[in-house]
């Protein structure tokens, strides 16, 4: 299941992104998590100090190794070079699974060791000085668009996406990547208006958005949602000095989080694991083509040479029964039993 935490910038969506990830790992279940905003915050808030978090790999940087070893030996691909981050898979593809060893896990994961549980963490990279007035943040979330491009992943397994602030990710393919979407909202006018951006964009596309109300201090500030909202509103969290500990550094273990808090994380879990049943493989796989092309047409051909509509595989369709050529699959393709 994939999972995304969206949001206005300062809303809590990391944070709230992290207590579901420690809430999944405490539950025994295997996760992939991805920071995949512009700041690069997520690894802290599991509990890596500075040091640790600046020496995670980043997947910007690795991208022409993604890349060549996403495109296996499909036919329909001559080289990484011609790959772009809404290339689809198509037969000959190197699929990738939450539970297995493979070359990307490899190079761009590192296991985070939690109450309860390891979680894989991969994080797309800050911002550095070298891309200033020369690169925008989408060269980088490109590499997570094409994991989640190459995902087979079923009911039970969970990659979390730590997006960045705001409508941004609207700027490819990438926000129809996940079975559901959780725009975490203050009760704030800025918020609510970043939701109401985010329903009008997603709507034409079968998105799940559910709302998860933040830093709510009583009823008001519930009445405020519940109205802006309706019945988007899933759940919502309020002050917690769990919270407050883990923000400088010290969390407790994480049963002593507060009940409230398990309670709400037990309510998104129930909210992810329903959207299972409403999984439409084929849709999702039409949606890769809809954006590949439109990203083709309007600058990826152009800037790669080729006729990028080509690398479509009319007859594919990603899923979880989905078969890889043999040649693509590398001696490591065990499927793993922990959650590391």
């Amino acid at each position: 299941m994939k999972i995304a935490f969206v949001g206005k910038g300062g809303s809590g969506k990391t944070t709230l992104s992290s207590l579901f990830i420690r809430h999944l790992a405490a539950a025994g279940a295997p996760v992939v998590a991805v920071d995949a905003d512009i700041n690069q915050h997520l690894g802290a808030a599991l509990g890596l100090d500075e040091a640790e978090a600046a020496a995670l790999p980043a997947m910007g940087e690795r991208l022409p190794m993604i890349k060549d070893c996403l495109r296996g030996t499909n036919p329909r691909i001559a080289s990484a070079r011609t790959m772009i981050k809404t290339t689809p898979p198509g037969e000959g593809s190197r699929l990738l699974r939450v539970c297995e060893d493979n070359p990307v896990y490899d190079a761009c994961a590192r296991p985070v060791e939690l109450d309860g549980g390891t979680v894989r963490l991969m994080v797309t990279g800050p911002f550095t000085d070298s891309d200033l007035g020369v690169a925008c943040y989408h060269s980088k979330t490109g590499a997570v668009e094409l994991f989640l491009n190459h995902l087979v992943d079923g009911p039970g397994e969970y990659v979390v996406v730590d997006m960045t602030a705001g409508s941004d990710s609207f700027a490819s393919g990438m926000f129809t990547r996940f079975d559901i979407t959780f725009l975490v909202a203050e009760p704030t006018r800025k918020a609510v208006c970043v939701y109401r951006q985010y329903r009008e964009y997603a709507r034409d596309f079968g998105v799940v958005v559910k709302v998860v109300g933040n830093k709510v201090q009583g009823q008001d500030d519930l009445d405020f949602l519940r109205a802006e909202v309706g019945d988007d509103l899933l759940v919502t969290f309020g002050h917690s000095d769990w919270v407050r500990s883990m923000e400088k550094g010290r969390p407790p273990r994480f049963e002593l989080l507060e009940d409230a808090g398990h309670l709400a994380l037990r309510r998104l879990r129930t909210a992810v694991d329903a959207t299972y049943e409403l999984r439409d493989w084929e849709r999702y796989t039409h949606q890769m083509a809809h954006f590949h092309l439109k990203n083709a047409r309007t600058w990826g051909n152009e800037r790669t040479g080729v006729d990028l509509a080509a690398q479509i595989d009319p007859g594919f369709v990603l899923g979880e029964n989905t078969v890889e050529s043999p040649a693509t699959l590398p001696e490591d393709n065990s499927r793993m039993t922990s959650t590391a």
